[in-house]
């Protein structure tokens, strides 16, 4: 009877380590060790899978607010982008990086969690036909989660997506 107990025990342990949003495996529930990419890489990334990116200043320094940098972007964040774009087959136009103006805060563009897309029907359908809607942000913009745990926002104008991992890469 106690081997049994102990190995019940281990399972819940192991499985509450493992299970997303917790332990180890984080997904949208905290915060945790990322591995940080250069615009270099993640344009390199980008341009692989047929994602194009803009700038309203042509620039894409990072402490410029109307550039579009991808310095200090989370890898899973590009990975993310790298798989809304085979997932949806949509065409993808980034127009908002890592560059500083945007909102603070853990999950920011600052951090490297985020990226601005272009606005787009097929980006549109795909993100209201596939994932479930869960109401309206703080900003009254309306949100979509995917089932990888990741936020899409429809700020009007664009999508303001919120990678907390890669999308199932």
């Amino acid at each position: 009877m106690k081997l049994r107990s102990v190995l019940t025990a281990l399972a819940l342990v192991l499985g509450a380590l493992f299970a997303p949003g917790v332990g180890v495996l984080t997904a949208a529930g905290e915060a945790h060790a990322v591995t940080k990419i250069s615009h270099a890489t993640a344009t390199s990334m980008f341009r692989s899978s047929g994602i194009t990116w803009s700038s309203s200043g042509g620039c894409s320094d990072r402490n410029n607010p109307t550039c579009t940098s991808f310095e200090q972007l989370n890898l899973a964040t590009a990975q993310g982008a790298q798989t809304l774009r085979s997932a949806s087959g949509c065409a993808l136009n980034i127009t908002g990086g890592t560059e500083t103006g945007h909102a603070s805060g853990t999950y920011s563009h600052w951090n490297g969690y985020k990226l601005d897309f272009g606005k787009a029907t097929c980006v549109t359908n795909y993100v209201k036909n596939t994932f479930t809607y869960i109401g309206v942000r703080g900003d009254g913009a309306p949100q979509w989660r995917s089932g990888a745990g990741n936020v899409y926002a429809d700020e009007g104008n664009h999508w303001d997506v919120t990678f907390y991992n890669c999308g199932g890469c």
